[in-house]
């Protein structure tokens, strides 16, 4: 549960004007005639995207963006510079440049749409909430009532607790605690400085994991949020293109490969089917 410096180890590269002098519509062009590509992942999420001294990052999300990348264009050998890419960052990241697309448990909102294009999905996965083992108050979602749940920052997870639809789910009133990220969350948790940590049930086993008898998921889902690749706003070429290498991941077998690898000793149902695209608009 390490907290990554949001510092990266790559020169910002952006599709109009890339540090390399060339300049490139799409990041389907940039690939092509460049072979590198910015991609940015979480780096505090085990099983996901987690990044320790100076190790490229390692876990479902990162093993995707490989595959993604290995298969946008006919460059097998594509060069990936990572860049982190909290939350709270992920659309600025994207408008300004530093990175070309994002692979970071990154959902489908209706209030992100106006700011990115999203690739895929390329799994659901089912939000649930993660509390301490001994914590026998609560059993289910509908015990989190007026307890206190993280907030991270950049995340939606919370509203489908604390708000009603259409923004939110249950609308039950609760203490919401600002933290910084969802290992900052955990960090939380564990200290008992809050009850509950709610969110895609992928990130949460992927803590659980870490740190064995210490966490307990509900195993009650709230909503099935829909992971997908972020682009830069209007990129329809790489978004397309990103649409056939999540159909190829799947069909292949390696997307059942890659959630067996990083989840298979969970007691989770893993996602088991090719995800209808969203469209590229």
């Amino acid at each position: 549960m390490r907290r990554a410096a949001l510092a990266g180890a790559a020169v910002t590269v952006g599709l109009a004007a890339c540090g390399g002098g060339g300049s490139y519509a799409t990041v389907v062009d940039k690939v092509e005639n460049t072979g590198t590509v910015v991609v940015g992942t979480k780096w505090d999420q085990p099983g996901l995207g987690l990044k320790i001294g100076n190790e490229e990052p390692h876990g479902f999300d990162a093993d995707v963006a490989r595959y993604l990348v290995s298969h946008l264009t006919g460059r097998s050998d594509v060069r990936i510079t990572w860049r982190e890419a909290p939350s709270s960052a992920r659309e600025a990241l994207l408008q300004n440049g530093t990175v070309d697309m994002i692979v970071a448990s990154y959902s489908i909102t209706e209030a992100r749409k106006p700011k990115v294009t999203f690739g895929g999905p390329y799994a659901i996965v089912p939000q649930d909430t993660m509390v301490r083992a001994d914590d026998t108050r609560i059993k289910k979602t509908s015990d989190l009532r007026g307890k206190r749940i993280c907030l991270a920052e950049g995340s939606n997870s919370y509203r489908r607790i604390v708000d009603p639809p259409p923004d939110g789910k249950l609308d039950l009133p609760a203490e919401l605690v600002h933290a910084a990220n969802y290992s900052d969350c955990v960090r939380k948790l564990a200290a008992d400085q809050l009850d509950a940590v709610s969110t895609e049930n992928l990130i949460l086993a992927g803590f659980a994991e870490q740190d064995p008898g210490r966490f307990r998921l509900l195993n009650d889902p709230i909503t099935d949020e829909k992971w997908s690749v972020g682009i830069k706003k209007g990129d329809a070429e790489t978004c397309e293109a990103v649409n056939r290498a999540i159909a190829r991941m799947w069909q292949d077998g390696t997307t059942a490969r890659l959630l067996r690898k990083w989840f298979g000793r969970t007691d989770l149902v893993l996602p088991s089917a090719l995800p209808r695209p969203e469209g590229c608009p």
